[in-house]
């Protein structure tokens, strides 16, 4: 949840630090710190609130020293106050961690009990009075670390530098995401250390990423990984091929208007991969070489398990629609940090789907491991290559949305449903359920989508002219029916996340069942009724909305005269079926979610108690 970052070489560490920051904000923004180690004394600086307060403190200093560490900081253990910010110094030690230490109490109680001064309500500080205490009995910088890491349990990723080493930096890992990169052209021997690619790309592209229980010793102009028992790893680099120029705002206000906008193209990169627009084919990559075994293997599937968590999981469901009209097939959908605490029924005939932008969300990955100890085949849908996800599922297929830094999700969300469209199309090939010219229809209208969505972006400026009286209402309901009941959910999510505005996602038959008594003068409904085939079902939920005068903004279909007449705001889309409409229709929410919340003067990107990437249970 956390984000870290440290170097070690010959350039500008206090501006290679800062630049790391401000890259992993969205992963924490509660309070920042930075610690360089200059001429033998740590020189270190911490401050609560967003990174901007702590680069006022440190902004006109001049620090020197080639080797430093850094954090933004999402809290759990205690509150977001300086003393609780990262890094923490204990003697000749100084840290920076990335997660939740599960036995902190039990170390806690142990150190008091040996004299130790604890400084902070975290579990980090810990860490470094367990590693400092190795030190004084081994008086080895690397024996200090390996051997204190043993008595840590829980998930964490942690970054540590001393005094009496000033050449040196040691991390280790067990569940968040950590990274090592090194200087393209080795000439200065430059190591960055950091939880995502964001916080080094601008410097260079060749990353290792660390698994588990790995742990990295860079030592002068050299590095190491070892495994648990000290043994050594080989190091195989890969070139990224992003750059730094992908994460700017474009001349956008905020990342997230940004994304918003780069949606077709997002549609279109996650499409671009797995369909032929000659043949009109579906080409599905990321299961096996042939396309012939890909389509065995769908078809002899008798179940699907989708698991996922917030926005994801609204995408899950999405597909659990889809395939199971479309395809026929059984499918479930299941919230990560519920899946692992019953009992799933799986066999070598479950495709279990994992879906995650980052790859590394700590509950998606602990369903993983459990659908694997019980032999199911799995699949990750993920944003980010290589990530832990992302490598430990059988098969993988990408969003391929690019670097999304917004921490709402918005291009990450759209790709996900045309990717779980194409899948449901290739699944309803393989069981027979649709033939060639069927296979067609469903192409056609996915490649379509790019185009109709730059038009539904017309809607911002509506959106940002209503905003100013839809940020006085108390509250929204969000309703629909079939694959828009979904959206349903995620628009009210967006509204949340970014506006802090009471807002609930209803399937529309839902309304009789309680949230009629909402509806009054200062509760606004928002209904999607796109013309498909619950049209008619919709439409008899949206007049009893209407016979208790509620306040209504309609999305439906381009020129439907009756759904614009019983609306205050009516917006139409482009004509599309029970597939597409509900990618359409993503995009006026997340514009209604990021006006109100602008209109509120909140910070669009970096809302209040929320992270991008939650690498903590």
């Amino acid at each position: 949840m956390c984000g870290i970052v440290g170097y070690l070489g010959t350039k500008n560490t206090k501006n290679i630090l800062f630049d790391g920051l401000k890259s992993l904000e969205y992963r924490g923004y509660d309070s920042s710190g930075i610690c360089i180690l200059n001429h033998g004394e740590f020189v270190k600086y911490r401050a609560p609130g967003k990174i901007k307060e702590l680069e006022n403190k440190v902004l006109n200093l001049d620090i020197e020293g080639r080797v430093g560490i850094a954090h933004t900081r999402w809290a759990t253990h205690g509150p977001a106050v300086e003393k609780n910010a990262h890094p923490h110094e204990v003697g000749d030690i100084c840290i920076v961690h990335n997660g939740i230490i599960e036995n902190y109490q039990e170390i806690r109680a142990q150190l008091i009990a040996r004299g130790a001064k604890i400084a902070s309500d975290t579990d980090s500080e810990l860490i470094a009075h367990l590693i400092n205490e190795q030190l004084l009995i081994t008086g080895d910088f690397f024996k200090a670390v390996f051997e204190s890491r043993k008595l840590l349990q829980g998930a964490y990723a942690v970054l540590v530098i001393s005094k009496k080493n000033p050449d040196e930096m040691i991390a280790f890992k067990s569940g968040p995401p950590m990274i090592l990169a090194a200087g393209e052209d080795g000439t200065d021997a430059d190591f960055f250390i950091a939880s995502d690619v964001q916080a080094v790309i601008k410097y260079t592209k060749k990353v290792y990423y660390l698994n588990d229980q790995e742990m990295i010793h860079v030592k002068n102009k050299h590095v190491k990984v070892f495994d648990l028992k000290g043994q050594t790893l080989p190091i195989h680099f890969e070139t990224l091929n992003w750059n730094a120029e992908l994460v700017d705002k474009k001349g956008y206000s905020h990342y997230m208007l940004k994304e918003i906008y780069e949606q077709p193209n997002a549609v279109s990169h996650a499409l671009i991969p797995h369909i032929d627009p000659i043949d009109q084919k579906l080409k599905i990559k990321g299961f096996f070489d042939s396309e012939e075994q890909t389509h065995d293997f769908l078809k002899n599937l008798d179940h699907i398990q989708i698991v996922a968590c917030g926005t994801s999981f609204y995408s899950g469901m999405y597909a659990e629609y889809v395939f199971e009209k479309l395809a026929g097939i059984s499918t479930e959908i299941d919230i990560a940090s519920e899946y692992r605490y019953r009992n799933p029924i799986l066999s070598e005939k479950t495709l279990v789907i994992f879906i995650s932008q980052s790859g590394e969300t700590a509950d998606t990955l602990a369903a993983l491991r459990l659908a694997k100890s019980k032999g199911a085949r799995t699949l990750s849908v993920c944003n980010t290559y290589k990530s832990s996800i992302d490598r430990e599922s059988e098969f993988s297929i990408y969003m391929n949305s690019g670097p999304e830094v917004g921490v709402a999700s918005t291009k990450a969300f759209t790709s996900t449903l045309v990717i779980m469209a194409t899948l449901g199309i290739a699944l309803a090939k393989a069981k027979q359920k649709i033939n060639s010219d069927e296979e067609a229809h469903w192409i056609q209208s996915l490649l379509s989508l790019p185009l109709k969505m730059e038009n539904v972006l017309a809607y911002d400026k509506f959106f940002k002219k209503v905003s100013h009286s839809l940020k006085n209402k108390k509250g929204f309901l969000y309703m629909g029916r079939g694959t828009n009941f979904p959206i349903a959910m995620e628009g009210a999510l967006k509204l949340k996340e970014l506006a802090y505005k009471h807002a609930e996602g209803y399937a529309a038959g839902e309304m009789k069942h309680g949230p009629l008594a909402l509806i009054d003068e200062d509760m606004m409904i928002v209904m999607l009724c796109p013309e498909d085939d619950l049209y008619e079902k919709t439409m008899s939920n949206l007049e009893e909305v209407k016979a208790r005068n509620g306040h209504v903004i309609g999305i439906g279909s381009l020129g439907d005269q009756k759904l614009e007449n019983m609306c205050e705001h009516f917006l139409g889309l482009p004509q599309a079926n029970w597939i597409t409409y509900p990618i359409l229709e993503t995009i006026p929410l997340q514009l209604l979610a990021f006006h109100v919340a602008d209109s509120l003067g909140h910070d669009v990107d970096q809302p209040r108690n929320l992270a991008k990437s939650v690498t903590v249970e």
